[in-house]
């Protein structure tokens, strides 16, 4: 697309993937005093990255290819030229690429940034889009509409002008942020949602905060779905529905998904053989260990430690 070789890429992988934590939240490392940012990001095969949620609220612009978003467990088809909205208490992540890789721009903002400082509450309309979002949301705005193009001008106006470091840039960011949730707005006006939705969700997560802190501190070990279960003081049958409902995943995929992130990263960046990565992230078994691991990256962990030794070139 004309002037795409001005923008920064970077893999989305290296982007994303670290900075989630047990808790399956992505951290974005704004700027304190201004969180809003736009990254230009490469998806493909080799980008792995778990279901994720995030405290900020996301919009991304299909530049070229094609993915298939899962959110929840419920999937999207982003074509190019299309949007997708997401808010912060779904879990998401795209899953496959149909046309092998995709390029987006990806617009993130801590909503506080919008709502903070308006006494009346009435900067809450321009999130409506991102509080509403229940299991039926069309989360994916198509091109056709005219506002995903309109919505890439103003990242990349944005992009221009971070980091925001003046008074005078931090307006300019943030009249093109409101004049793109302004689209939305008006997009999805019709969109019969409700924002108890949205504090529902953010009570379910809470509830399983010790879940995750328990495989944050103990996935080098053993973990079964009893101990997880009376982390919430739940029978392990109501347990295993309301996790899955909450992340989109059963326990045990969840963390298994984890265990081969941190994986990945030893076999990455670090000299140690494959049985002993195996045992630091809770495989007892090295044939089960390489077996899920091929299930969620396509690749053996030998096939995955050779290409990441191999690779660091940049994105195209």
């Amino acid at each position: 697309m004309p002037g795409a070789r001005k923008l920064n890429w970077e893999r989305a992988y290296s982007v994303i993937e670290p900075c989630i934590t047990a808790e399956g939240v992505h951290v974005h490392p704004f700027a304190s005093a201004f969180p809003v940012d736009v990254r230009f990001l490469l998806f493909d095969r080799h980008s792995d990255i778990r279901l994720n949620r995030h405290e900020y609220f996301e919009v991304l612009y299909a530049c070229s290819g094609e993915a298939v978003y899962q959110v929840q467990d419920a999937e999207f088809r982003l074509k190019q030229g299309d949007l997708f909205v997401i808010g912060s208490t779904l879990m998401h992540r795209m899953t496959r690429y149909p046309s092998g890789r995709l390029k987006a721009a990806v617009l993130y903002f801590l909503p506080d940034l919008i709502r903070g400082n308006d006494p009346t509450g009435d900067d809450i309309e321009y999130l409506m889009p991102f509080l509403v979002q229940d299991a039926g949301f069309p989360h994916i705005v198509k091109a056709a509409t005219g506002i995903p193009a309109q919505v890439f001008d103003l990242a990349r106006r944005a992009a221009a002008e971070l980091p925001a470091t003046t008074v005078r840039a931090r307006l300019t960011v943030k009249t093109y942020l409101k004049m793109t949730l302004v689209l939305l707005v008006n997009h999805y006006a019709g969109y019969r949602g409700s924002e108890g939705v949205f504090l529902k969700r953010q009570r379910d997560l809470e509830r399983l905060k010790p879940v995750f802190a328990l495989i944050d501190s103990n996935y080098c070990g053993l973990i079964a779905v009893e101990d997880a279960a009376g982390c919430v003081h739940m029978s392990k049958s109501s347990f295993m529905r309301f996790f899955k409902q909450v992340t989109g995943q059963p326990f045990i995929v969840y963390l298994n998904h984890f265990r081969v992130a941190k994986a990945q990263t030893l076999l990455a960046a670090t000299d140690l053989a494959i049985a002993e990565v195996s045992h630091d992230v809770g495989f007892c078994d090295q044939s089960y260990f390489g077996l899920i691991f091929r299930k969620l990256t396509g690749e053996t962990p030998r096939e995955y430690k050779q290409r990441m030794a191999g690779t660091g070139a940049e994105a195209e």
